[in-house]
């Protein structure tokens, strides 16, 4: 991939602000993650993830196409590559990826660059937003070409060559939230930083409890483990 610079890097730091949804997502990560392994951060963005992954003593790899943002990552002693392209075959034990397949027109290249990088064996993490029916200007800001449903994102995961180990939605009072911001959407497709640290603070929790009765089928996103065949 070529450098190209991200239009949702406001929307970024904002994110940064919502801690439980992010120690969420870096618990899921950090789950599958080994020591003495590669691990690679598909779209690191900012570093909210790949940060405290490294912190952690763990050997990792960003790939990010954004020159700030690979600046940024390098600046805070980060390995950074702007193209998965220059890693080498079969080199990376696990590799996650953290609401970036939507960013990208065609998916199911990626997605077959993956399993090519992935070592035999090697895991994948990949966490997207969920339902077409949800997308709204804040997806349009930031270059959402599509959502995902459980069965569309492990269909082109298996499509490609990998095992699917475990597909669950994710945040299912923020499938009604995000519905009610559609509802109420002025087309600026920005975030409020004051309702996102009220729903980050007291809504997630409970929609984390939820999520314990209702992940299988409604979700604002959704995230699939996959394994590369040996």
């Amino acid at each position: 991939m070529d450098n190209a610079e991200y239009n949702g890097r406001d929307n970024l730091q904002i994110m940064r602000a919502a801690r439980n949804y992010n120690r969420y997502l870096l618990d899921l990560v950090l789950v599958q993650a080994r020591n003495n392994e590669i691990l690679v951060d598909f779209g690191a963005g900012s570093g909210t993830f790949a940060l405290p992954v490294a912190a952690a003593g763990y050997h990792l790899v960003c790939v990010e196409t954004d020159p700030l943002l690979c600046e940024n990552l390098s600046g805070h002693g980060l390995k950074v590559v702007n193209s998965l392209e220059m890693l080498e075959d079969g080199s990376i034990d696990y590799l996650y990826t953290l609401n970036v397949l939507e960013h990208i027109e065609n998916d199911d290249e990626v997605i077959k660059l993956w399993l090519k990088k992935l070592r035999p064996g090697g895991r994948l993490l990949v966490f997207v937003p969920a339902f077409q029916v949800l997308f709204s200007s804040m997806d349009q800001k930031v270059g959402h070409y599509r959502r995902y449903t459980k069965r569309m994102l492990c269909g082109k995961l298996k499509q490609a060559g990998f095992q699917v180990a475990e597909a669950r939605y994710a945040d299912s009072l923020g499938y009604l939230a995000t519905l009610i911001f559609k509802a109420f959407d002025n087309g600026e497709g920005s975030i409020n930083p004051r309702m996102l640290k009220i729903y980050d603070r007291c809504a997630f929790p409970v929609s984390r409890m939820l999520d314990s009765v209702f992940s299988s089928f409604v979700g604002k996103n959704v995230y699939a483990c996959a394994v590369k065949s040996r």
